[in-house]
C-alpha cells in the first residue's frame, strides 16, 4: 500500500492556509505542523489582523503545537511551510528543538539563508517541496497590491 503521507501532502495542507491568508489579505505563507503523520498545527500569517509584526504562520504554528504536546520542544515535530523562514522564525524554530522543516519558495531577499539566521544543528532541512506554486502565490499577491 503507497504511503500518503509525503512532504507534498503536507506542503499542500500548508498551501491551504498560504491561500486563506491570501484571502485574508495577508501576505500568504502557511505552516503546518505534523508529528506521526497527524497535523498538530496549523496556521497562517495573521500579522495584519493582529497588527504585529510577529505573527508569522510558523510562530502561529509553534505556539500551537507547543500547546499540543504541553511541551517547549518540538522534537519528532516537522514544520511544512510554503515559503524560507526568516530570521526570526528561524531563531524561534532553533529553540523549539523541532526536528524537521520543510519549505516551498526560497526568499532570496528575507530568509534565514541570506539574512544569517541560524537553525538547530540537528534540524534537517528540506527546500523546494511545491516552490513553484508557493512562490507564484507570492508574486500574485504582490502584483496585485502594486496595482
Amino acid at each position: 500500500m503507497e504511503n500518503i503521507f509525503t512532504d507534498e501532502y503536507f506542503m499542500k495542507k500548508a498551501m491551504q492556509e498560504a491561500e486563506a491568508a491570501y484571502a485574508e489579505g495577508e501576505i500568504p505563507v502557511g505552516a503546518v505542523i505534523v508529528v506521526d503523520n497527524k497535523v498538530i498545527a496549523r496556521s497562517h500569517n495573521l500579522t495584519e489582523m493582529l497588527h504585529d509584526v510577529t505573527a508569522h504562520a510558523e510562530m502561529q504554528s509553534i505556539t500551537a503545537a507547543a500547546h499540543f504536546i504541553g511541551g517547549k520542544y518540538l522534537k519528532g515535530c516537522t514544520l511544512y511551510v510554503t515559503l524560507e523562514p526568516c530570521q526570526m522564525c528561524a531563531g524561534a524554530l532553533y529553540w523549539s528543538q523541532i526536528s524537521k522543516i520543510v519549505y516551498g519558495a526560497d526568499d532570496d531577499h528575507r530568509g534565514y539563508r541570506v539574512m544569517g539566521g541560524k537553525l538547530h544543528p540537528k534540524t534537517e532541512i528540506v527546500s523546494g517541496v511545491m516552490g513553484e506554486e508557493a512562490g507564484a502565490l507570492m508574486k500574485r499577491f504582490f502584483a496585485e497590491r502594486r496595482k
